[in-house]
């Protein structure tokens, strides 16, 4: 069953976030951090995975990543401080 991710990257702690959803973390990740997509995730060095959720359909990934990108900033920094307290780059876990 293919998989879909939800995810938020980061510059750095409380810093400018990007949500975005594809159906490889990994390689989507690594497109981040080598800048091969250009435009706002390049522009501001958005390449700390600091969330994700996994979700079962494309459908339901695109309500859910919509849903986060309206939300206020403070809810958003919320959710990733009970994900991820620390604000690791959790690039390395999902690459394991």
């Amino acid at each position: 069953m293919k998989q879909y991710y939800v995810y938020i990257v980061t510059n750095k702690k409380l810093g400018v976030l990007y949500t975005g959803i594809t159906s490889d973390l990994p390689q989507r990740i690594y497109q981040h951090k080598n800048k091969m997509m250009k435009g706002f995730s390049a522009k501001y060095n958005l390449d700390k995975l600091v969330y994700y959720e996994v979700l079962g359909d494309p459908e339901n990934a695109i309500v859910r990543e919509k849903r986060i990108k309206d939300w206020k900033r403070n809810w958003k920094i919320e959710m990733i401080e009970k994900f991820n307290p620390e604000w690791r780059d959790l690039y390395e876990e999902i690459c394991a």
